[in-house]
């Protein structure tokens, strides 16, 4: 299967929402049970790409929509800006094509670029094809909380995996400069 990566925008909305509803109805990835419509998935999408974090899509040949993936805050206090968290979604006939590796290595290079230090995988339902997915980009595993949801009559737990970017815990970071202006107020 071939395709591209580039950025998302709000034509890709639609198509976003389709895959994400997906993944509420029939996966373990998210905790949410109702799928959001499209107009909340535009606003999630607005405050995301509103704060400089990156948006990712895959598009097949054709330009129709394989997946997306993108970074955003851990946590919004200010001594956490330096970290970001991963999400990948994929459309069900684009999975296991090495696109969830292409999105996850695109994701990396963008957030070390920016200046981010750390990136965290929070995984739902410890899905082993995520937790291959990251070790193989370099994750490891930080943490795994027991039934931290119930979802299509069963408890899940939930898998935290953590890497550093560029320079990580090596260097003092500059506050001056993005992502160090965010969450300072």
């Amino acid at each position: 299967m071939s395709f591209l990566l580039r950025d998302a925008s709000q034509a890709d909305i639609p198509a976003i929402a389709d895959i994400y509803r997906d993944s509420v109805l029939n996966g373990v990835a998210s905790y949410e049970i109702i799928p959001p419509s499209e107009a909340e998935m535009m606003q999630r999408f607005a405050a995301i790409v509103g704060q400089h974090y990156p948006y990712i899509a895959a598009a097949d040949v054709d330009g129709n929509l394989l997946g997306y993936a993108y970074a955003s805050a851990f946590r919004t206090r200010p001594a956490y800006r330096w970290m970001v968290e991963d999400s990948i979604y994929l459309a069900p006939e684009a999975r296991g094509r090495g696109i969830g590796r292409a999105l996850m290595a695109e994701l990396i290079d963008r957030c070390t670029a920016l200046g981010f230090r750390q990136m965290v995988a929070v995984i739902g339902g410890a899905s082993p094809a995520s937790i291959a997915l990251h070790l193989k980009a370099g994750f490891a595993e930080v943490g795994l909380m027991r039934g931290t949801g119930y979802k299509h009559g069963r408890w899940l737990d939930t898998m935290l995996m953590q890497r550093s970017l560029g320079d990580g815990m090596t260097t003092d970071p500059d506050a001056s400069i993005y992502p160090g202006t965010l969450f300072t107020g």
